[in-house]
């Protein structure tokens, strides 16, 4: 009897000492389950970036910095646990649904097969308003992990005109602006690439056909007369098929194409603001200058999308040689194709807007 009572008690031991090292040995993982099932703080969908490298311990400052977790202590024990290196997370944008489990938000930041964060999102990038190479590398530097100066390097570097066939004046024809996304983490040279093939893709066999029918012999001439159209009428579309017409015209007359946009990109920003231009403003020495070089400019003088360009090659069959703006805030012009035509609505415009200029002056001067 004895004997039984003893093994009885040595079992009841065991049994004690078997589930106490249970456990022991379980608790570090339900402290981890436990953990994971922590939720962000954050009420609302929130965005949040990754700008350089960091560990675990240094995400997770960031993440309470910046109003997502508050267990910095729980968020590290489940990355340690799925092995959250330096390396295994992506620089990049992400967007963090409200109340996320710390489990779905460390998944979340795990790199993926084509090396981006599971929970990764791309970033929109427009460049619609540039005007120069310098401003396309600030914008793509607004919204991209990218380095202004160490893109408008590349983009200057003679191997890599070379390569793309361009001169540095005709480059910016590359460029096509309209809305792309874009991984936040894509460098100078991945982004070139990429507008490298765009400017292929929009290139068609049947686009280069049109260029070759309007007289044109490259793309880069097509976007430097559809730059030239869209700074001359940014507001009535309508108008640039009319507009394109008119100064292939000139061009296949030999005559300069006298565009007040051209002189205007060689000031640069002096002329931002300014009403009336005047024959000093015109004289001016520069390559860009039509009142001075005959045939186009040697690149564009904008960006200009891909419906402009389109207008372009889909120029009207007109006769104008011609444009003035009308004396109203149509934002149209009159068009002609005698000389004494345009004479008068160059003067009927030039009436109208030295009248408006007075009375916006008196109205100033009885404030």
């Amino acid at each position: 009897m004895l004997s039984v009572m003893s093994n009885k008690r040595k079992l009841v031991v065991f049994g004690l000492v078997a589930l106490v090292a249970g456990l022991v040995f379980l608790y570090p993982y339900l402290l981890v389950y436990l953990s994971g099932k922590k939720t962000s703080i954050n009420s609302q969908s929130k965005i949040f970036y990754v700008k350089e490298k960091t560990t675990l311990i240094g995400l997770a400052k960031e993440l309470k910095d910046n109003g997502i977790i508050n267990d910095q202590a729980a968020f590290i024990s489940v990355g340690n646990y799925k092995g959250m290196g330096t390396s295994e997370i992506p620089l990049g944008k992400y967007r963090i649904q409200a109340f996320t489990s710390y489990r779905a938000l460390i998944n979340g930041f795990k790199r993926n097969k084509k090396g981006n964060g599971i929970a990764e999102i791309e970033v929109e990038l427009n460049f619609n308003n540039c005007l120069t190479i310098s401003d396309l590398a600030k914008k793509a530097s607004k919204h991209l992990l990218i380095d202004s100066t160490k893109l408008i390097a590349l983009l200057s570097n003679p191997q890599t005109l070379s390569k793309y066939g361009f001169t540095a004046e005709q480059f910016p024809a590359m460029f096509i602006p309209n809305t792309y996304k874009f991984y936040y983490d894509t460098d100078e040279k991945q982004f070139l690439e990429r507008m490298a093939r765009e400017f292929n893709d929009f290139w068609t066999a049947e686009r280069k056909l049109k260029m070759k029918n309007i007289g044109l012999n490259s793309p880069s001439e097509v976007v430097t007369l559809a730059s030239i159209v869209y700074c001359e009428q940014s507001i009535v579309s309508e108008e640039w098929p009319i507009i394109a017409g008119l100064y292939l015209n000139r061009l296949n007359k030999g005559i300069r194409m006298q565009s007040d946009p051209t002189f205007k990109f060689c000031w640069g920003d002096q002329l931002k603001g300014v009403q009336r231009l005047l024959n000093v403003h015109r004289d001016i020495d520069c390559a860009y200058n039509t009142y001075k070089i005959d045939g186009l400019p040697p690149g564009p003088i904008c960006f200009p999308s891909k419906k402009v360009v389109d207008a372009v090659l889909n120029r009207s069959k007109v006769d104008f040689i011609y444009m003035c703006a009308k004396p109203d805030y149509s934002h149209c012009h009159n068009f002609a194709v005698e000389g004494a035509e345009h004479m008068k609505n160059a003067k009927d415009f030039q009436q109208w807007l030295a009248e408006e200029i007075k009375k916006k002056e008196s109205k100033k001067s009885t404030k």
